[in-house]
């Protein structure tokens, strides 16, 4: 069917122009519709597949970055093997994504759902009270880590000098310690992934129709009945989106925890395992590129869901 669109509707009485007449798209048309989409399409081929399809080739070789790419060698299904079986980092950063995963799930999400419900019940300030917590959402996660760092700092850090003991040998090293580095590092995170959490259920609270409260309360039902069962299951599609966020950053945490130290001594995440042998000394582009082949496989699993249940619905209509 050949492309058109819609003219301008004339004024009663204009001669040559009728109501809802379609008009060929020109060549010019053609040539800028080409454009926006071929633009877009190249980049994300160029700066994402291109990459993302090497990374995966890579993994089943060896190389060590120096000189030619000639001199990848053919590794099979060794780098794999090595990495799952024979790599001491790999499975304490496997589950150290799985603890940041639930503690963004459990702590982190529900706190912004929280900030989104006492917001949008319209208290004094709610808009400076917005402003304040979505600040960090702005902020890249390199830079909260920086921040961060000068709150946990043990010789002039805002938390040991109102405990009174920074620089002190009773001071606590939040970052350096391998037992509560991690933690230290979730609370940072949460400072940024509750912001965000709570915009997205602020804009889905201003969606839902205001007679399914007014119902819920003449059927008797408390605050929290009418947000459990009445409110939330409305706002499905957001539920279903900060679902696949969460997962998603707690994958690609990366940012905070190499700012921290690199990701190492009690923070070793894949994301950060990744960037360890694609770089410096004894920097193996083959184990790197099957751990980031493994990433991307177990990132692709809530986008794929969430894709499929929204071609789903789109489907159904």
């Amino acid at each position: 069917m050949t492309l058109t669109h819609v003219t301008r509707a004339a004024h009663p009485g204009q001669p040559g122009v009728r109501h809802g007449h379609l008009r060929k798209l020109r060549t010019s048309d053609w040539v800028v519709l080409g454009l926006m989409v071929a633009i877009p399409t190249l980049l994300e081929l160029v700066l994402v597949w291109l990459p993302a399809l090497a990374s995966i080739g890579m993994s089943f070789g060896r190389w060590d970055g120096i000189g030619s790419p000639t001199n990848i060698t053919s590794a099979g299904w060794s780098n794999y093997d090595y990495v799952f079986t024979n790599y001491p980092p790999f499975w304490p950063a496997v589950l150290h994504n799985i603890i940041w995963l639930a503690f963004l799930a459990l702590i982190a999400t529900p706190l912004g759902v929280l900030l989104a419900v006492l917001l949008d019940r319209k208290l004094i300030g709610t808009r400076i009270y917005q402003s304040i917590f979505f600040l960090p959402v702005m902020l890249s996660l390199a830079l909260i880590g920086i921040i961060w760092e000068l709150q946990y700092s043990s010789d002039t850090g805002l938390i040991d000098s109102v405990l009174g003991i920074a620089g002190t040998p009773h001071s606590i090293d939040f970052l350096g310690n391998s037992n509560i580095n991690l933690w230290a590092a979730l609370v940072a995170q949460t400072w940024r992934h509750a912001g965000y959490v709570m915009i997205l259920y602020l804009a889905g609270l201003k969606g839902v129709d205001p007679t399914l409260k007014e119902a819920a309360a003449l059927d008797g039902a408390n605050g929290w009945q009418t947000f459990t069962k009445v409110i939330f299951p409305v706002m499905r599609p957001i539920n279903t989106v900060v679902v696949v966020i969460t997962i998603i950053e707690a994958l690609r945490a990366f940012d905070l925890v190499y700012i921290i130290n690199k990701g190492t001594n009690g923070l070793e995440l894949l994301s950060a395992l990744v960037m360890q042998n694609l770089q410096g000394e004894g920097q193996d582009l083959g184990v790197g590129s099957a751990i980031a082949t493994v990433l991307l496989l177990i990132s692709l699993i809530p986008i794929v869901l969430y894709l499929s249940r929204t071609f789903r619905k789109d489907d159904a209509r």
